[in-house]
Protein backbone atom coordinates (compact mmCIF):
# COMPACT_ATOMS: atom_id res chain seq x y z
CA UNK A 1 0.00 0.00 0.00
CA UNK A 2 1.52 3.34 -1.00
CA UNK A 3 1.68 6.17 1.52
CA UNK A 4 -0.14 9.47 0.97
CA UNK A 5 0.71 12.37 3.36
CA UNK A 6 -2.85 13.68 2.87
CA UNK A 7 -4.15 10.68 4.87
CA UNK A 8 -2.53 11.99 8.07
CA UNK A 9 -4.57 13.86 10.68
CA UNK A 10 -3.31 17.47 10.76
CA UNK A 11 -4.35 20.13 13.26
CA UNK A 12 -6.42 23.20 12.33
CA UNK A 13 -3.24 24.92 11.06
CA UNK A 14 -2.50 21.97 8.75
CA UNK A 15 0.39 20.75 10.89
CA UNK A 16 1.37 17.50 12.54
CA UNK A 17 3.96 17.08 15.34
CA UNK A 18 7.10 15.19 14.34
CA UNK A 19 9.44 13.74 16.93
CA UNK A 20 13.00 13.18 15.72
CA UNK A 21 14.76 10.19 17.26
CA UNK A 22 18.28 8.90 16.69
CA UNK A 23 17.88 5.71 14.66
CA UNK A 24 20.81 3.95 16.37
CA UNK A 25 20.64 5.02 20.02
CA UNK A 26 16.90 5.70 20.35
CA UNK A 27 17.66 9.09 21.89
CA UNK A 28 14.84 11.62 21.43
CA UNK A 29 16.43 14.61 19.72
CA UNK A 30 13.73 17.19 19.07
CA UNK A 31 10.12 17.91 18.20
CA UNK A 32 9.04 20.12 15.31
CA UNK A 33 6.10 20.56 12.99
CA UNK A 34 5.46 19.25 9.50
CA UNK A 35 2.73 19.82 6.97
CA UNK A 36 1.77 17.53 4.08
CA UNK A 37 4.31 19.13 1.74
CA UNK A 38 7.21 18.87 4.23
CA UNK A 39 6.36 15.19 4.79
CA UNK A 40 6.40 14.65 1.02
CA UNK A 41 9.70 16.54 0.63
CA UNK A 42 11.28 14.52 3.44
CA UNK A 43 10.27 11.24 1.82
CA UNK A 44 11.43 12.37 -1.62
CA UNK A 45 14.82 13.79 -0.62
CA UNK A 46 15.76 11.77 2.47
CA UNK A 47 16.64 15.04 4.24
CA UNK A 48 14.21 15.89 7.02
CA UNK A 49 12.20 18.99 6.17
CA UNK A 50 10.04 20.77 8.74
CA UNK A 51 7.61 23.69 8.63
CA UNK A 52 8.73 26.76 10.57
CA UNK A 53 5.71 28.36 12.24
CA UNK A 54 7.64 31.54 13.03
CA UNK A 55 9.05 32.02 9.51
CA UNK A 56 6.07 30.44 7.73
CA UNK A 57 8.45 28.51 5.49
CA UNK A 58 10.07 25.12 5.02
CA UNK A 59 13.41 24.39 6.65
CA UNK A 60 15.65 21.47 5.92
CA UNK A 61 17.23 20.52 9.23
CA UNK A 62 20.92 21.41 9.10
CA UNK A 63 20.75 23.30 5.81
CA UNK A 64 22.52 26.32 7.29
CA UNK A 65 24.29 24.73 10.30
CA UNK A 66 25.48 21.51 8.68
CA UNK A 67 23.78 19.52 11.47
CA UNK A 68 21.80 17.40 9.05
CA UNK A 69 19.11 14.85 9.72
CA UNK A 70 19.17 11.99 7.23
CA UNK A 71 15.89 10.11 7.15
CA UNK A 72 16.13 6.44 8.10
CA UNK A 73 12.42 5.74 8.56
CA UNK A 74 9.17 7.66 8.98
CA UNK A 75 6.64 6.14 11.39
CA UNK A 76 2.99 7.08 11.83
CA UNK A 77 1.24 6.65 15.19
CA UNK A 78 -2.03 4.72 15.58
CA UNK A 79 -4.22 7.85 15.41
CA UNK A 80 -2.25 9.19 12.41
CA UNK A 81 -1.81 12.51 14.25
CA UNK A 82 1.88 12.31 15.20
CA UNK A 83 5.04 11.25 13.39
CA UNK A 84 8.22 9.59 14.61
CA UNK A 85 11.14 10.46 12.36
CA UNK A 86 14.07 8.08 12.79
CA UNK A 87 17.23 9.87 11.68
CA UNK A 88 20.98 9.76 11.40
CA UNK A 89 21.89 13.03 13.09
CA UNK A 90 25.05 14.92 12.18
CA UNK A 91 26.18 17.12 15.08
CA UNK A 92 23.76 18.64 17.60
CA UNK A 93 20.02 18.56 16.91
CA UNK A 94 19.23 21.58 19.08
CA UNK A 95 19.85 25.20 18.09
CA UNK A 96 21.50 25.62 21.53
CA UNK A 97 24.31 23.34 20.29
CA UNK A 98 23.15 20.37 22.38
CA UNK A 99 22.66 16.85 21.11
CA UNK A 100 18.97 16.99 22.10
CA UNK A 101 16.46 19.78 22.69
CA UNK A 102 15.41 17.90 25.84
CA UNK A 103 18.34 19.01 27.99
CA UNK A 104 16.35 20.27 30.99
CA UNK A 105 14.83 17.94 33.60
CA UNK A 106 12.50 18.73 36.47
CA UNK A 107 13.84 17.02 39.57
CA UNK A 108 12.41 17.55 43.05
CA UNK A 109 10.50 20.55 41.71
CA UNK A 110 13.60 22.23 40.28
CA UNK A 111 14.74 22.66 36.70
CA UNK A 112 18.13 21.05 36.17
CA UNK A 113 20.25 21.27 33.05
CA UNK A 114 21.34 17.69 32.35
CA UNK A 115 23.17 18.11 29.04
CA UNK A 116 25.93 20.61 28.30
CA UNK A 117 26.42 22.15 24.85
CA UNK A 118 28.55 20.09 22.48
CA UNK A 119 32.12 21.18 21.86
CA UNK A 120 33.75 21.55 18.45
CA UNK A 121 36.32 18.85 19.20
Amino acid sequence: MSFDPATLSYNEAGLIPAIAQDADSGEVLMMAWMNAESVARTLKTGRVTYWSRSRQSFWVKGESSGHLQELVELRVDCDRDCLLVLVNQTGPACHTNRRSCFYTAVRAGEEVEIMPPMTDE
